[in-house]
């Protein structure tokens, strides 16, 4: 499979990839026209990153290994934006700070 930009980031978020972590992750990748792709395993099953009902059907546990890739014009920009909103917890620590 080629021209696909892969990735992997370890989820740290203390509920994993749940209600709105996996909202975010969808609406972030509906901003791409690539297809994006992630899984729990390096060889898939790969799901359709665009998909909430998908994404939360994933259920990622917290300290598990999300993997990606995408294929299109933007798969570079797409895998990096998802990456970097797994690695900031998807941003839940604004939500957090904001309450406290």
């Amino acid at each position: 499979m080629t021209d696909w930009t892969s990735s992997s980031v370890i989820i740290r978020h203390d509920v994993g990839l749940h209600a709105r972590p996996s909202v975010k992750l969808t609406k972030l990748a509906k901003g791409f026209a690539s297809t994006i792709e992630i899984a729990n395993a390096p060889d898939g099953p790969w799901i359709d990153a665009k998909s909430i009902v998908k994404v939360m059907a994933m259920k990622a546990k917290q300290d598990s290994t999300l993997y990606m890739r995408a294929h299109g014009g933007d798969a570079a920009a797409a895998v990096a934006a998802v990456k970097s909103l797994v690695e900031h917890d998807f941003d839940e620590d604004k939500v957090d700070a904001a309450s406290g």
